[in-house]
């Protein structure tokens, strides 16, 4: 796809976004179309992102276990839609819209239609995801995008960030499993950039809420190089939540290339909303019913 200064490619599988430029620039970390694609790079993360813990949870009465995606930690990572193969349904020079099936299977009884449409613009490239429960039951729900922003040359460590969240989920060091929401200024050296500040020597992989929005609704996290140029990723109401990742591992030609910034509808393991004080936002999609979010990604010059 193509607009202006913009150009994106999105792959079938998984509605990935796996390129995208603005004026030859990469904004998120890109890989290659014969490539695995690498950590859920650009997933259209569904029927939930993030993580159940232990891969179990409990719904109208009904206990399920899903599969474990996430075998190191014991838990069952971003979803059923990964690898789900969509087919397109409308196609255009600056456009494309994507539908698939998530089938009734163990631990997700439900079948669930998922439509995502990538539009290009001179705004950037904007994403919009709708479920529609297709089952006689009413569907646990959450869905949100995985992209790694990159604001310009080197890594993480050189970059600044702007992330207006007020509140942070604690999280357990070994297994990420949530614990409980509490103030940024906590730990305001690892957590609190309110105030844009740069990224180096710290670690995160949370959820944050709190999030301060602008008149339309929308929150935005901006990342920018030492000139000020960079990216940024705003998404409506629908997600109250967003899960920030500086892509930490033990590999040093692929650590911390990119940062994901992931909006999210519900919060970490809110499938077990029932386990926790705050609002996961998990959503129950009533039979026939629909659900929608979106997002956008932008150059900052």
């Amino acid at each position: 796809m193509r607009a202006g200064d913009y150009e994106a490619v999105v792959a079938s599988v998984g509605a990935t976004l796996r390129v995208l430029t603005h004026a030859g620039r990469n904004l998120i970390v890109p890989f290659d179309a014969d490539e695995v694609r690498p950590a859920y790079r650009g997933a259209t993360l569904v029927p939930w992102p993030n993580r159940v813990i232990d891969g179990a949870y409990s719904f109208e009465g009904s206990d399920f276990v899903l599969p474990l995606t996430e075998p190191d930690r014991g838990h069952a990572l971003h979803g059923l839609g990964a690898w789900l193969d969509y087919h397109a349904t409308d196609v255009g020079a600056s456009h494309v819209t994507l539908r698939a099936i998530i089938p009734p299977q163990a631990g997700y009884p439900w079948r669930v239609a998922v439509t995502t449409t990538f539009i290009l613009s001179d705004y950037g490239l904007a994403q919009s995801v709708t479920a529609r429960n297709l089952s006689s039951t009413p569907a646990p729900w959450g869905t949100g995008p995985h992209p790694y922003l990159v604001a310009g040359g080197g890594r993480v460590d050189d970059w600044t960030l702007e992330l207006p969240a007020s509140r942070v989920l604690t999280v357990t060091e070994d297994r990420l499993a949530p614990v409980a929401v509490a103030e940024v200024d906590h730990d305001a050296d690892r957590f609190d950039f309110r105030v844009p500040r740069p990224v180096r020597g710290v670690q995160i992989d949370h959820a944050f809420t709190g999030l301060a929005r602008g008149r339309e609704g929308s929150a935005t996290v901006r990342v920018t190089d030492e000139a000020g140029s960079g990216v940024e990723m705003s998404w409506d109401a629908a997600c109250p939540w967003v899960q920030v990742y500086t892509a930490d591992g033990p590999d040093p030609a692929t650590s911390r290339r990119g940062l994901a910034v992931e909006p999210m509808t519900c919060s970490p393991d809110a499938f077990n909303d029932a386990r926790y004080d705050f609002d996961t936002g998990l959503q129950s999609v009533a039979p026939g019913g629909t659900t929608a979010a979106s997002w956008r990604i932008a150059a900052i010059s």
